[in-house]
């Protein structure tokens, strides 16, 4: 047996060593809390977060178009085989019937996550006005990590649109919060093109190659592995979120300034310019997802790995776009209206000359031409909408980034419903030589936003602050603050650390800023 002593020397040098350890741990946690809450690294943070959020949700919109027809399909089939017992006589009437209804069934599934999309995001951006962006942000993931595990174990038609619903849901606001986050925290125009930039580049990947992804995991590991893969991506983004934002716990935009009502921003004429140009861009692509199928396969006998891969190249000129936008903005910002027409026509002349293309290889120059001129409406366009709420109302972005968010959804609502109705009573090539129209007649629309890079705020948001008079603590500081910059009397602190007073030059007064434009 070992002496007594030894032992309690053991135990106390296990003792000591578990106390270091811990000792590390803390102060590497400090090290960490000190790290995120740097103002410049928590802004790198937040933006790998929002774009996180926005990638998944673009890859579970896009993952179920290889997968959902499929799975849908071999629901019915099995279906069909139970109900065999039916008479042989109405055998082909039920299968056109049944037929018929399972197209119908995919139309309104591709669209159900934009219809409630669009419904939600009047509310969803209000909500974000009131209480921050932070909370609508956790809300979202945690939304659309339920739709994703949803989507993984669903077994009927019924569950999938549920899925589906909920993803819409999520999304009215993940995107529009995350959006929003970014325009809040990137302030400079230029940084602020740059943030909204790279957020574009990770909804364009996630929308380009989702379906590859779902495609190859869905053929070799089953429906339920993309969907679970996902879903935990979605839960560690939650979590950065919790950890990084701490939703619960902020209150910092108790002392801010209300928003403007959504109906308001609505019926300002330069965002009504905007949010139409992002509706008609997006056109394009909305109507082409569900119909260029067929129409490979009729005019050009496309295999099923050109159709999986037809919008897959189209990914490259995007970030193109979205690259040039941003170092043509930071250089000529006046010019944000310009890029935006230049994408329209780049749009309108792709769009018409799709129908032309007689192979695979000569269909990729207009599907390019067509993300290309997205890229440059929408980097151009995005960070003109923060701009316009900064000039012209309350620099509060919720609602107007739902405003854009409502854009997009009109778009991928009407492509799924309406568009394979378009090419049944008119035909493929009238459906695109009217979208291109459209985007070259509307071009010149943006003119009306030439000058808003002039515009100049018409009272300032400290103003708007505290027109009201003091209600907190906060707002009684800055009062009094203002009451002394006006008698001309600024406060320093001596090195015993007492305020003291000293008189300001009128010049200083002037170049804080006036209060009206």
């Amino acid at each position: 047996m070992e002496p007594e002593g030894t032992t309690e020397g053991q135990a106390t040098n296990m003792a000591q060593s578990a106390a270091t350890k811990l000792s590390q741990m803390s102060e590497r946690t400090k090290q960490l809390g000190n790290v995120i809450q740097d103002p410049e690294r928590q802004k790198r943070i937040i933006l790998v977060i929002v774009c996180t959020a926005l990638l998944l949700d673009n890859m579970l919109y896009m993952v179920i178009v290889p997968i959902i027809p499929n799975y849908l399909e071999e629901l019915q089939n099995a279906a069909d085989r139970a109900a065999s017992v039916v008479q042989h006589s109405n055998s082909t009437n039920s299968t056109i019937h049944t037929k018929g209804n399972f197209d119908l069934q995919i139309g309104f599934f591709f669209a159900s996550k934009a219809i409630l999309q669009l419904l939600v995001n009047p509310l969803s951006g209000t909500f974000i006005d009131r209480v921050g962006y932070d909370i609508p942000l956790f809300i979202g993931l945690s939304v659309m990590f339920l739709s994703t595990l949803t989507f993984s174990f669903a077994e009927n038609y019924a569950t999938l649109f549920l899925a589906r619903s909920m993803q819409g849901l999520g999304s009215a606001f993940a995107d529009t919060s995350g959006i929003a986050l970014i325009a809040d925290k990137f302030s400079e125009d230029a940084e602020r093109s740059k943030a909204l930039g790279i957020a574009l580049a990770f909804i364009s990947f996630g929308s380009l190659a989702a379906p590859p992804f779902g495609g190859v995991l869905y053929q070799f590991a089953g429906k339920r592995v993309p969907f679970l893969i996902l879903a935990l991506v979605c839960l560690i983004d939650g979590i950065l979120c919790l950890v990084v934002l701490k939703p619960f716990s902020n209150r910092e935009r108790e002392n801010m300034p209300v928003g403007t009502p959504i109906y308001k921003l609505m019926i300002d004429p330069y965002i009504a310019v905007v949010a139409g140009a992002l509706i008609i861009c997006n056109i394009p692509l909305a109507f082409l997802e569900p119909t260029i199928a067929n129409w490979m396969e009729e005019t050009m006998h496309a295999s099923e790995w050109e159709i999986g891969m037809t919008w897959f190249p189209a990914f490259f000129p995007h970030i193109l776009g979205v690259f040039l936008t941003v170092k043509l903005a930071a250089k000529y910002p006046h010019l944000q209206w310009f890029y935006g027409a230049i994408g329209m026509v780049f749009i309108g002349a792709s769009s018409c000359t799709v129908p032309a293309c007689k192979n695979f290889g000569q269909l990729m120059m207009p599907l390019c031409g067509i993300c290309f001129g997205i890229a440059f409406v929408d980097t151009a366009l995005l960070p003109t909408l923060g701009f316009l709420v900064d000039v012209r109302h309350v620099s509060v972005y919720g609602s107007v980034y739902a405003i854009a968010d409502i854009s997009y959804c009109v778009a991928y609502a009407l492509g799924p419903v309406a568009a394979g109705q378009i090419v049944h009573d008119l035909g493929f090539v009238q459906l695109n030589l009217g979208m291109g129209l459209a985007n070259v007649l509307y071009a010149p629309a943006l003119l009306l936003l030439k000058n808003v890079t002039q515009m100049k705020p018409s009272f300032s948001e400290r103003n708007m602050l505290l027109e009201d008079g003091p209600t907190g603590l906060y707002d009684t500081i800055k009062m009094e603050q203002r009451e002394k910059k006006r008698k001309g009397l600024c406060t320093t602190i001596d090195e015993n650390g007492i305020e003291t007073f000293a008189q300001r030059s009128l010049s200083e007064e002037e170049s804080s800023g006036g209060e009206f434009a």
